[in-house]
C-alpha cells in the first residue's frame, strides 16, 4: 500500500515538474516575444488592412497595450508548443504500448501540421476576402468612414484564423470515425452533393459576390472533403485487412 503511495506521489511530482516547465516556458516566450518581436508581430496581422489604407485606433488607454499583450502571447505559444508537447509527451509516453506510441507520433505532427496550414490559408485568402467584403459594404453608405479599434480588429481575424485551423482537423476526424464504424466513404460520397450546396453557400455569404472569391474560399474546403472522403476509404480498407490478418 505504502509504495502505492509513493508511486501516486511521484507521478503527481512529475505532473507539477511538466506544468512548472511549461508554463515557464510560455512565460518566457511571451515576453521575448512581446520586447523582442512585437513590431514584427503587429505588422503581420495588420497587414492585410494595408491595402486598404485603414488606420487603427484604439479608444481606452489600454486597449493598445493589451492587444499587443494578447498578440505576444498567440506567439509565444506558437513558439512554447514544441516544448510544451515534448514535456507532455515524456510525461504520458512510460504509460503507453508500442503501438500508441506509434499512432501519436503519427498523429500529433499531421494534425499541427493541418492546423498551421488552416490558419495560414484563412490569413492568406479568407480574411483577406472579408476584409475586403466588409469595408467596400461599409463604403456603400456615403459619409461612413472606417474607425476600427486595434482589439475589435484582432478579435475579429483571430476569429477567422482558429476555426480554419479546426477545420483542417477534418480528415483526422474523418479517418476516426471511418475506424470506429460511425461513417464510411460510402455514406460521405452519397451526401457530396448536399455538403458541396452548403460549402458554396457558405463561400457566397462570406467573400465578395464574385466567382472567384467563392472558389477561392470553397473550393479548398470541397477538396478538403474529397481528401476525407478518400483517407476514409484507406482507413477502412486498411482496418479490413487488419480483421482478415487475425482471424488467419
Amino acid at each position: 500500500m505504502e509504495e502505492k503511495v509513493m508511486s501516486l506521489r511521484e507521478h503527481l511530482e512529475e505532473l507539477r515538474k511538466v506544468l512548472i516547465i511549461s508554463l515557464v516556458t510560455l512565460v518566457f516566450t511571451t515576453v521575448v516575444s512581446y520586447f523582442l518581436l512585437r513590431e514584427q508581430i503587429m505588422a503581420i496581422l495588420l497587414e492585410p488592412v494595408k491595402p486598404f489604407k485603414i488606420s487603427l485606433v484604439y479608444i481606452t488607454f489600454t486597449e493598445a497595450f493589451l492587444t499587443q499583450l494578447k498578440a505576444s502571447l498567440l506567439a509565444g505559444i506558437v513558439l512554447a508548443i514544441p516544448i510544451i508537447l515534448w514535456q507532455i509527451w515524456s510525461f504520458i509516453v512510460p504509460a503507453l504500448k508500442p503501438q500508441e506510441k506509434k499512432y501519436i507520433l503519427l498523429l500529433v505532427p499531421v494534425s499541427t501540421i493541418l492546423f498551421i496550414g488552416g490558419i495560414l490559408f484563412a490569413y492568406k485568402t479568407v480574411f483577406r476576402l472579408a476584409v475586403q467584403f466588409f469595408i467596400i459594404q461599409g463604403g456603400v453608405v456615403p459619409g461612413l468612414t472606417p474607425m476600427i479599434s486595434i482589439s475589435k480588429y484582432f478579435s475579429f481575424l483571430i476569429s477567422f484564423l482558429i476555426p480554419f485551423g479546426l477545420i483542417f482537423q477534418l480528415p483526422l476526424v474523418i479517418i476516426f470515425l471511418t475506424r470506429i464504424g460511425v461513417v464510411n466513404h460510402r455514406l460521405l460520397a452519397a451526401n457530396r452533393k448536399y455538403v458541396l450546396l452548403l460549402i458554396f453557400t457558405v463561400a457566397a455569404i462570406l467573400t465578395p459576390p464574385d466567382v472567384i472569391s467563392q472558389i477561392l474560399m470553397g473550393g479548398p474546403m470541397y477538396l478538403l472533403y474529397e481528401v476525407s472522403i478518400w483517407l476514409s476509404r484507406l482507413a477502412a480498407v486498411r482496418s479490413k485487412r487488419m480483421v482478415q490478418e487475425q482471424d488467419t
